[in-house]
């Protein structure tokens, strides 16, 4: 057996059991990021390429002599996998690096085109034998052969000037991108000088475990963090609604209670455990929960603020929907905010309107008072005094790549509408 034969078939083998291994990790991860459902089907189908070589190979080695149509045939399947796997990096890319959504249509729109055109290239090469030709089984190149290949030029050239420009990327992650695109060509170069040999297969082994380990690493660590500020985010948020002058206001009316009305007394001491049990709970609770869990705690919340203000807080349910999930204190602060800041600053109170709607792509709830209101121009919502909207927001972005919308006016009262997106859509 020939040397370069050895040399490619140990590559391709080499090259498919490690990007096995890769796939089996991936696959196997129960909380898969939206980039690594992407990178598993990038690493399938290299790894389909490397057993479709490593098959020819063998094959052709054990014939001895094949037939000029089933080079024709092997090879022109084999430079739409080249296509298909470059395509299928770039999609990878724009969802790793988060590419602004004005230019996700126009990019795809480019990437299919071209594709689609150089496909169909490689089908009229069928025919037409401008890019290859095959004479008695052997494989022949022919003058317009870098005419088939400007697809990936193109991609790999797009993938850098993205991925190394990209100010949200760190030198790791925008180094693991460029040596991928840079690595082949560099191959492609020796591969011409050391003919017959795959070093170009050989260069994309060591660019996709550059790949794994700096990419992946490296988002694992960010998570890490995004988990530790997540934490931090919900501590301070629960804090801030175990304050000590609501829990002084709210034993003193219960203790006003109970010489008056001992059956609302028992009510309200019971309503104000099932508070504090809940905003306690929540403190170790780092997962989505039910909507209908954080509508009981707002209810509790709201009865003893209607203990503490019989007369002038009113609260009307606009409920179309409750099963879905939330994050833990999402709509209660907003709720606590728009009586403590909104109606309470009145004299005579008002109405706090709690609305939840289904749309396609997310659930929908609506907070709205008719209180003081405020200018939105004057309200620095990154400020540490309104920290917990900040924290809010955050949280809810983080969790479930939903928004927190705030809409005043003086006068006129608060808006708060929180978009909670389904699991596939867009928020």
């Amino acid at each position: 057996m020939d040397s370069n034969v050895v040399f490619n078939a140990t590559v391709c083998l080499i090259g498919f059991v490690i990007l096995l291994v890769h796939i089996v990790y991936v696959a196997t991860k129960k909380n898969r990021r939206k980039d690594e459902n992407y990178l598993l089907g990038f690493f399938s189908f290299t790894a389909f390429h490397f057993a479709l070589y490593f098959a020819f190979t063998l094959i052709k080695q054990a014939l001895g002599t094949v037939s000029d149509a089933y080079i024709i045939g092997f090879y022109t399947g084999f430079y739409i996998c080249n296509n298909l796997e470059v395509f299928l990096l770039f999609l990878y890319m724009m969802v790793y690096v988060n590419v602004p959504n004005k230019w996700v249509k126009p990019l795809h729109v480019i990437n299919i085109s071209l594709f689609s055109v150089f496909i169909i290239l490689d089908i009229v090469n069928v025919f037409t034998r401008m890019f290859f030709t095959s004479i008695g089984g052997g494989y022949t190149r022919q003058n317009a052969m870098i005419v088939s290949q400007i697809y990936q030029f193109i991609l790999f050239a797009v993938i850098f000037v993205v991925a190394v420009f990209n100010k949200k990327l760190n030198i790791r992650e925008k180094l693991a991108f460029a040596l991928y695109c840079l690595l082949p060509l560099v191959a492609i170069v020796l591969q011409n000088i050391f003919k017959g040999y795959a070093i170009a297969y050989l260069s994309i082994i060591v660019s996709i475990e550059i790949l794994f380990f700096f990419l992946g690493v490296e988002r694992n660590l960010e998570l890490a963090k995004e988990e530790e500020k997540l934490k931090d985010a919900q501590i301070k948020v629960m804090l801030s609604q175990i304050q000590p002058h609501f829990i002084y206001n709210s034993l003193s009316s219960i203790s006003t209670l109970i010489t008056i009305d001992p059956e609302k007394a028992q009510r309200g001491l019971d309503d104000f455990t099932e508070y504090l049990r809940s905003n306690l709970s929540s403190l170790t609770e780092n997962r989505l929960i039910p909507f209908e869990d954080e509508l009981q705690h707002i209810q509790t919340f709201l009865a003893l603020e209607e203990l503490r203000f019989p007369d002038r807080i009113k609260v009307i349910y606009d409920l179309k929907v409750t099963d879905f999930m939330v994050p833990p204190l999402i709509v209660q602060p907003l709720v606590e905010n728009a009586v403590k800041h909104g109606i309470l600053q009145r004299i005579k109170g008002g109405t706090i309107t709690l609305k939840s709607h289904e749309e396609t792509d997310a659930f929908v709830v609506e907070i709205i008072d008719d209180g003081v209101g405020f200018d939105m121009k004057e309200v620095d919502f990154t400020s540490n005094k309104h920290f917990g909207l900040a924290n809010i927001s955050y949280r809810v972005s983080r969790m479930t790549d939903g928004k927190l919308m705030i809409e005043s006016a003086p006068g006129k009262g608060t808006k708060a509408t929180v978009r909670f997106k389904k699991e596939g859509g867009a928020a």
